[in-house]
């Protein structure tokens, strides 16, 4: 079974997760001193990690500076988790959408 089948119907991580489980625990620095070298207020970066708002490009630059990954993983995670949101939100109304096809 290949790896994208295994995956579908799973719901994208929002980028503050990779944030929380994985990259602040490696990095092993306080938070605010995470924040303090972002620039941004506490408050905004913990609103990130608990998933109450979402990284934008400003943000996204921000990230991929600070921990050397560049701006593109963090939008391509925040478009991911959008993209899976809203069709979800929308799924009985896109079930009504036909899907027109080149004659």
């Amino acid at each position: 079974m290949s790896t994208k089948s295994l995956l579908r119907g799973l719901h994208p991580m929002h980028p503050g997760e990779l944030l929380r489980e994985e990259i602040l625990p490696a990095v092993d620095r306080p938070k605010a001193e995470i924040a303090r070298l972002l620039g941004v207020s506490r408050q905004h970066l913990y609103d990130i990690l608990d998933e109450r708002k979402p990284v934008t490009p400003a943000m996204a630059v921000r990230f991929g500076k600070l921990f050397g990954n560049g701006p593109e993983l963090w939008l391509d995670l925040q478009s991911a988790y959008d993209l899976a949101a809203v069709t979800k939100k929308l799924a009985a109304e896109l079930r009504k959408i036909p899907t027109l096809t080149a004659a």
